[in-house]
Order: structure tokens, then C-alpha cells, then sequence
């Protein structure tokens, strides 16, 4: 029916024009007024005035929206009548993207608002602005908003485009951009994060309070999502109040101590300077500056930003006062990682069933699911802001940022458990949401949802730079100790280490901890102020690694201070637990069929004095799919200049150790182990669509794709754990990728698999094979029950 409708349009607008060519001429209509459409022409405005465009609508990337345009110092749409991919071009190329992939029509991104100023827009791709193109002219148009066309730009900036679209504020007062707390209680304004305060907004420059008269505990719930806080406290406004009166009274009867010749003493001066300063006049005089921009807000609770909220802006000519009320004041309750140490005893719960994984910074990543101890992931069908956001906060952060779609944080492994997440926003967690259960048929993992949480500000990143390096995302360390700045001991120095400087920095992954920095620039070198730091790689701030009380570093020369080298991006190793399931065998193999393994030391300790080439050893064989599912490839971190050729196999090793192959008793001491050398790290195969780029043939690069997975068979050499001296009961099979942490990954979490084993003396049954934190402890200490596969062939 509405595209019949916008043919039968279409015909009569060139009908109109063949028939009244004298009539055609560009029109401004009064707003509401029907109007015949007239044929598209340019849309000419002053030459000293620029066009502005901006993308807006949820929801939604940062690349695409809802085309808006300012004219006539007011907001509108482009409706999407004869709308077409050249002029989302030209579009995309004026918000300084360089091309755009695709556009939307009937309101994809929501409905816009105010006028609709652009009507059958018609371009050819190569102007240099929509207003260069032929249209109705500016306001004409018989759409409606649900007609607003939208654009999908590519995700590469223009060289040297400068114009970041950000509009001042006096362009659109009206519009909620940033917010913040203020604190008003002296000792709190010390600590971060930030919990309680005075709610402001920014406003010319400047920040504006928020009148309080009609201010619900809904509003509090959207501040505090917005700040990184997955809960609100109540505010004892009584104490407010109470300061805000007591500092009236001052002000009003001040008190002053005058001397013998008349004059203030020091004494009396001192005095009132400190209560000036003190919580309760600075929030009566605050009342009194009159910045009371916003006047009411009404929010349901569920809203992602306070701009989303109805909202009652000051008058232009008002007197920005609040009678009767105050500034409005917020309590927030921090997640578990941003509490202070010793606070609140009452510390919020956060979900052991929805993790994020593959997020470049803290609170972001791909949804996982739990279900029946085995992770999962949710399709990005019907994914939007709310769904969203419960996510973000049942895991300890704030509303949501962005609700991303098409896998950018990395595809997942294994089932996809959530199709078509319908959260209204109150939920506790993203499991009391409706949702599909789906089929292979309905999503792949190309469609993994993610989110983009809302995170306190902790202010981690004042206390480190880096300086000397190529880029911003590279250089030598530097901390602040106390009042001091200056270098780190390498020493111990690791990729862990790095981790947590390229999180505390805000720059994503570690690709290399560099131990030696004498390359880099050293005329700005400052002394050495820590040592001896040893991390888990997951803190938040190298300040919370261990480290020595004092310096004590052997190396303590600028060129020996420790270097990062950060990205935005890293690869992610994970095996495939089943596969090792359903190929493990036992094979009693010749020793003179040994001597390269031995060699290449593959063998336990007692294959040296087995009586040689006589006898045989007892392997426990196995294939290894590692999948990289990461957002950057997998590669060695030794160039090919460096890798070791083994002549006895007659193959380069790329790295020393690749994979650690343990078998473990019930106490988890290691009663068996092997290893493998990475002599061939190559795409064995790839999703579809995806191209393989490594092969080790002709003495080829090296690596793992993303989307790609490597094969090392079960019958290839060292490819098996030496189990002759292991004598009959039940193990742990434990495989660790990437065990030293050689090469950089987002996750390092997932590397290590587990599984039930029970060794008979013959025959050898797994059970329970998992990866990473999947694999339980109560599942290590169930044997009763064996339903895998039973491997009772002796090759």
C-alpha cells in the first residue's frame, strides 16, 4: 500500500511538472499547510552559512542514524521519497566518513521530530552538500516522520577531516549532552568514583543545576546509569536541607570580630573564609547563582540517557530560579569493582551466569550466557539499548552505551542460547527478559550481540603515560608515584603487565611487553620510581599490582625501563573441547619410530634410559582445533628471521611452546606432561566467507586468521602426552594454548581445557570437556558416570 502510494506520488509530481513548467518554483510552506509538489530543484542557503548534519535515532552505531539537518536554527529530517545510496554519499562524506555502505527509509533509526526540511532529494553522488541537490526546497514536503530516511556510513574517516559534528550547545539549548556529580561534602570530592552529589548538566560552556521540585527516584536511576552505577541510593535530602538552611541563617547574620581600631582581625577573616567553604553555603550560594536550567524531569526509570526523559527547559527570558526547591541531589551505589576499599559492608551482587568477552576496554565485550555449564552467546536480532542495558547492569556497570550488533566484538564458540531479547529495562537480569529460544537455522555467530557500558570514572588514567614511542598507542612507561613521576623496572616485566597498562591507559590490548627501550626517544627520561610489579592481568590500574616498597631494579638504566606497545584489537585462542573428545586414543608406538620426538624432547623423562631402538612408549594421542575468534590475527610474535629450523622433522618452529599438554591427579599435581612447538601455525580452514592468509608451505608466513582455525591432527609427531609410567585411575587432561602468554589475546581465560579422565590401564574414557571457566570444580570430582565416548583401542 505505501509504496503504491509512493508511485501514484511520484506520477503525479511529473505529470504536475510536464504540465505547469511556469508553476515550478521553490517554496518555504507555513508548517501544517498541504502543498503540491513542486519538481525537485537545488536547496540554495547563504554562502557563509554551513550546512550541519548529524546522525541520530536508537538504536544505533556510531556510523549510522537518523539524518538530521539544522536550518533555520532548528532540527529536521530528510524524508525518504526518491531517497537512494548516492545521497548517502554525499551525506556520509559531509559528516566525514569517507562513502556510505547503505541507507534506511520508513524511520529505522525512530521517529525524528520538528520540521521535515528535505523532500525528494535528488542526487548525483559527487556533490559536495545535500543542499547541492535537487529537491523540493527547504520545508516542503508531504511526509510524515515515519518516513525518515537514514544512512549507514562506512567506518574510515576522511583523511584530515577536522569537523567532529559535535554542535555548541547554544545551537541547541534544549538538548541534554553531558552530565555530571558535584560533589558538596569536602572529604568525598577526594574520592573517586564520585557517589553523591549535585546533579549537572552542561550548558553553554558551563554546568547548569537541575531544580528538584517533582524529582522521583526514576531520575536518580537514569543519572546513576549514565555515570556507571547499576544501582540508586535514596538521598537524606533532611541533611541537605539542614546545611542549606544553616548556611542561609550565616549568610544572612554574618558575625564579625572587629578590633580596637575598627578592623576585621586575621582571626575573624580566617574564620569566615572556612565557612564559606563549608557543604552548606556552598549549596545555598550555589542556589543563589540562579543556574537552574532544567526545571522538571519525568522519567520512567528505563531510559539509557537523561536526554531520553521528558524534560522542562528554562524560559529564554527566565530567571533560572527554583522557589520552593533546591539543586537536585543523587546517590549512587557502585558496582563491585569501583567500591572503595573498606566501604559500604552491603557490596551489590553481580550476575555468575552473563559474562562479557572480547571488549577492548572495561565494560564492554560480547554477551555470554550460562546455561547447563556450558557458555553461549545471544543473536543480535531485535538487540536494542534496553536489552542492553540490563545486561550492563546485572554485571556491576551503568546503562548502556551502544548496543552493538553483527559480532564486532569477535564471534563466539558453541551454542547460541537468546534470540530476540525483549528487555523493557527494569529487569534484573537479561534471563528474566522474554526471548526465542532459536535454531541453527535463525542466527550464526556473525550475529553476536554486544554492549558498550556506561563506566565511573576512576580517573586510573592520570596516574600513567607513555612518551618516546612511534605512535600514542606505544612508548615507555611512566607512573606517578606520590608527587613524582617516572620510569618502571622490566625486570619480570610480561605481557600481564602491559595489559593492565594499556586498560589503565584506555587503549585497548597489549601486543608486546618490551623489556629494552634504548630505540625509543630518551631525552625526556625520568628516574626509576617502581620495581619488582607482578600482575594478574586483570587489574584495573598498575597500582594495584604487587610491586617492591622500595626501588630495587639491576637494570636501572633508562634504556632497560619498561615499554608497551597497546591496540585496539588482539586475537582470541580457543580450542574445541569435543573434537579432543571424540579423537583421543592410546597407541603403544615403537621407540625407533622416536627419535625426532626425543629429540624435541616430547617424551617423559624415563624414555632416556629405555633400552633403545627396542621397546615402546605409551601415548595418549588427541587432535587440537584451536579457533582464533578474536578481532585481530594470531601470529608469532619472533619474525621469520628468527624462527629455529628442526632439521631431524624439517620444519621451522615459529615458537618454543605453543601448547602444554598436562595430565593431572585429583590434587592437581602434574603426574604427566607434553608439549608443542608451533612448526606449523597455519589456516587449516575458515568460516564461510572468510579467506585463509597463512599457509607454512614454501616457508610461508605463519598465523591464525580470525574466523579461521588450525588442525593439528592426532597423528603428528609430539601431537600426545607420554603415559607409560602413569599408572591405573582417574585425571585430569588439562590443554593451556598459548601457555607463557607469548603472543598477546584478549582473553586469555579460554586458553586452558579440561577434562574428566579415567585410564584403566588399557582403555582410557573422557567426560566433561570444557574450556576456560566453564570447566567447574564440582565437575572435576564426578567420575560415577561416564557418557562419552569409550576409547579402549590399544594401537
Amino acid at each position: 500500500m505505501e509504496k503504491s502510494r509512493r508511485v501514484q506520488r511520484l506520477a503525479f509530481s511529473l505529470l504536475f511538472g510536464l504540465c505547469l513548467p511556469c508553476c515550478l518554483t521553490q517554496t518555504t510552506p507555513t508548517s501544517g499547510a498541504a502543498t503540491t509538489a513542486p519538481a525537485p530543484s537545488p536547496s540554495p542557503r547563504p554562502q557563509t552559512e554551513r550546512l550541519k548534519v548529524r546522525l541520530a535515532g536508537y538504536p544505533r552505531k556510531h556510523n549510522e542514524g537518523r539524518v538530521e539537518l539544522f536550518h533555520k536554527g532548528e532540527w529536521g529530517t530528510i524524508c525518504d521519497d526518491d531517497f537512494s545510496i548516492a545521497n548517502a554519499n554525499v551525506l556520509c562524506r559531509q559528516l566525514g566518513f569517507v562513502s556510505a555502505t547503505g541507507w534506511t527509509h520508513s524511520a529505522k533509526y525512530g521517529n525524528g521530530q520538528g520540521k521535515i526540511w528535505l523532500d525528494n532529494v535528488l542526487c548525483n553522488g559527487g556533490e559536495k552538500s545535500i543542499e547541492a541537490c535537487r529537491s523540493r526546497g527547504w520545508g516542503n514536503s508531504d511526509c510524515t516522520h515515519d518516513e525518515d530516511a537514514g544512512v549507514v556510513c562506512k567506518d574510515e574517516r576522511i583523511p584530515g577531516f577536522m569537523d567532529s559534528n559535535v554542535i555548541d550547545n547554544h545551537m541547541d539549548v534544549n538538548k541534554v549532552e553531558e552530565v555530571r556529580l558535584r560533589s558538596v561534602v569536602g572529604t568525598a570530592k577526594k574520592k573517586l568514583p564520585i557517589t553523591e552529589g549535585v546533579v549537572e548538566v552542561k550548558y553553554k560552556g558551563g554546568w547548569a543545576q537541575i531544580c528538584d521540585l517533582g524529582w522521583t527516584i526514576k531520575n536518580t536511576r537514569v543519572v546513576c546509569g549514565m555515570l556507571g552505577f547499576p544501582l540508586e541510593r535514596k538521598v537524606n535530602k533532611n541533611f541537605y536541607k539542614h546545611l542549606k538552611k544553616q548556611a542561609a541563617e550565616k549568610v544572612s547574620r554574618p558575625k564579625v570580630n572587629v578590633s580596637a581600631g575598627g578592623r576585621q582581625t586575621s582571626k575573624a577573616k580566617a574564620n569566615s573564609k572556612s565557612k564559606q567553604s563549608s557543604p552548606g553555603k556552598r549549596l545555598y550560594l550555589e542556589r543563589q547563582k540562579n543556574y537552574f536550567h532544567v526545571h522538571s524531569v519525568q522519567c520512567t526509570g528505563t531510559e539509557v540517557h537523561l536526554a531520553a526523559c521528558p524534560l522542562e527547559f528554562n524560559k529564554p527570558n527566565g530567571t533560572f530560579s527554583c522557589e520552593g526547591g533546591m539543586a537536585a541531589v543523587v546517590s549512587c551505589m557502585p558496582g563491585p569493582l569501583f567500591m572503595p576499599s573498606g566501604g559500604s559492608k552491603k557490596k551489590p551482587k553481580t550476575s555468575n551466569n552473563v559474562r562479557l568477552k572480547g571488549g577492548a576496554k572495561l565494560g564492554e565485550g560480547r554477551v555470554e550466557v550460562l546455561k547447563d555449564n556450558e557458555w553461549g552467546t545471544v543473536c543480535d536480532d531485535r538487540w536494542n539499548l534496553p536489552s542492553a542495558s540490563v545486561v550492563c547492569r546485572e554485571l556491576g556497570f551503568g546503562s548502556a552505551k551502544e548496543a552493538i550488533t553483527g559480532a564486532r566484538m569477535g564471534q563466539g564458540m558453541g551454542p547460541i542460547y537468546m534470540n530476540e531479547v525483549k528487555c523493557l529495562g527494569q529487569e534484573k537480569s537479561i534471563w528474566n527478559c522474554p526471548f526465542k529460544n532459536i535454531t541453527s537455522e535463525d542466527c550464526k555467530h556473525a550475529e553476536d550481540a554486544a554492549v558498550r557500558c556506561n563506566v565511573p570514572h576512576m580517573g586510573h588514567e592520570n596516574a600513567i603515560r607513555i612518551v618516546g614511542g612511534r605512535s600514542n598507542y606505544e612508548g615507555r612507561v611512566e607512573v606517578q608515584v606520590g608527587s613524582k613521576w617516572g620510569t618502571v623496572c622490566s625486570a619480570g616485566w610480561t605481557t600481564r603487565e602491559a595489559m593492565v597498562v594499556c586498560r589503565q591507559l584506555g587503549l585497548g590490548y597489549s601486543m608486546h611487553a618490551i623489556t629494552e627501550t634504548w630505540y625509543w626517544d630518551s631525552s625526556n627520561v625520568t628516574d626509576m620510581v617502581l620495581s619488582g610489579v607482578k600482575c594478574t592481568g586483570d587489574e584495573m590500574s598498575l597500582s594495584q599490582c604487587q610491586h617492591h616498597k622500595t626501588v630495587s631494579c639491576q637494570k636501572a638504566a633508562a634504556k632497560f625501563a619498561a615499554g608497551v606497545i597497546c591496540s585496539e584489537t588482539a586475537s582470541d585462542l580457543v580450542l574445541n573441547a569435543p573434537m579432543v573428545q571424540q579423537t583421543v586414543y592410546i597407541e603403544d608406538r615403537p621407540l625407533h619410530l622416536l627419535y625426532c620426538s626425543a629429540e624435541e624432547d616430547c617424551l617423559s623423562k624415563s624414555a632416556a634410559k629405555a633400552n633403545w631402538p627396542y621397546g615402546h612408549r605409551r601415548l595418549l594421542r588427541f587432535s587440537s582445533q584451536i579457533h582464533n575468534i578474536g578481532r585481530a590475527d594470531f601470529k608469532p610474535k619472533a619474525g621469520r628471521h628468527s624462527w629455529v629450523w628442526h632439521a631431524c622433522h624439517g620444519h621451522y618452529h615459529s615458537m618454543n611452546i605453543f601448547t602444554h599438554y598436562d595430565l593431572l591427579n585429583s590434587n592437581g599435581t602434574k603426574v604427566a606432561e607434553g608439549h608443542k612447538a608451533s612448526f606449523c601455525l597455519e589456516d587449516t580452514d575458515c568460516q564461510e566467507g572468510v579467506s585463509k592468509r597463512y599457509e607454512c608451505a614454501n616457508f610461508g608466513d605463519q598465523g591464525i586468521t580470525v574466523g579461521c582455525w588450525d588442525l593439528y591432527r592426532h597423528d603428528i609427531d609430539c601431537q600426545w602426552i607420554d603415559i607409560t609410567d602413569v599408572k591405573p585411575g582417574n585425571y585430569i587432561l588439562q590443554i593451556v594454548i598459548n601457555p607463557d602468554h607469548e603472543v598477546a589475546e584478549s582473553d586469555f581465560s579460554n586458553n586452558a581445557m579440561k577434562c574428566n579422565c579415567k585410564y584403566d590401564g588399557h582403555r582410557i574414557w573422557l567426560h566433561n570437556c570444557h574450556t576456560g571457566d566453564a570447566f567447574s570444580e564440582e565437575a572435576e570430582r564426578r567420575f560415577e558416570k561416564y557418557p562419552g565416548q569409550l576409547n579402549n583401542q590399544i594401537s
